[in-house]
């Protein structure tokens, strides 16, 4: 058959080309010729319709031009979304936690939760509602609480952190974590982190003229509704201490 000849011709055109001929818009010299390699199909096929189709050897070459643009393309992509996550910025941050320092490299919008979950390990702090409005990311900076996933990891380095793993002793729990178990103060057990370490802070803090434990615990929700085990428990360590 005719296309078949005309196929043949300029198989043999393209592999006698130069390499820097066909380079074009960016195009490695080793992706063309893993393009137009005698082993590739793709190249066979792409002739075969053009030449099938009638299009002879304009069409395949307007259609080679095509596929080289865009195997360029495609290339310098992600050669740049590779070269943008090396270059990403970072800064060096220590963090102290329960006692221990960590030194880490951060970007500067790491949040302290994500910081203690996933380059410290602690992974008792809890990812809830990543607002700042269910407490379960609580945790104790200089001994008052905070939200960690509302505080910058950058804005903490030299702060005493403490999170649910650095209250026991050893054996020995701390005795709010004690009172929880004591008073049934969780079910599902996602939020207990959270309300420990806000009921740790609440008995530090203490809490204003006029107000209960059920207020000075309001930033901490509990979805299956055992506050009553948590209240009793904290109403039980606070009496204790004074």
């Amino acid at each position: 058959m005719g296309w078949e000849k005309e196929y043949e011709d300029f198989v043999a055109m393209l592999d006698a080309v130069d390499c820097d001929e066909l380079t074009m818009n960016g195009a490695e010299c080793e992706e063309i010729k893993a393009f137009l390699s005698e082993d590739g199909e793709a190249r066979r096929l792409f002739l075969k319709q053009a030449l099938l189709t009638g299009g002879g050897i304009a069409a395949a070459n307007l259609l080679l031009s095509y596929r080289l643009n865009v195997s360029a393309h495609t290339a310098s992509d992600a050669r740049s979304s590779s070269l943008s996550k090396e270059t990403a910025e970072t800064i060096a941050v220590t963090l102290k936690v329960n006692g221990k320092s960590y030194p880490l490299q951060l970007e500067p919008q790491v949040t302290l939760l994500d910081a203690l979950r996933e380059r410290v390990g602690l992974t008792g702090s809890k990812k809830g509602c990543d607002r700042g409005q269910c407490g379960a990311c609580t945790v104790l900076a200089d001994g008052r609480r905070i939200n960690s996933c509302l505080a910058l990891a950058a804005a903490y380095e030299g702060a005493e952190i403490t999170t649910v793993e650095g209250l026991a002793r050893g054996e020995e729990l701390h005795p709010v974590q004690a009172a929880f178990i004591k008073h049934d103060g969780f079910q599902c057990g996602y939020c207990t982190p959270g309300q420990i370490m806000s009921a740790v802070g609440l008995l530090q803090e203490g809490c204003p003229p006029g107000f209960g434990v059920r207020e000075c615990m309001s930033g901490n929700l509990c979805r299956c509704g055992a506050y009553n085990g948590i209240v009793a428990a904290i109403e039980e360590v606070r009496e204790a201490k004074s």
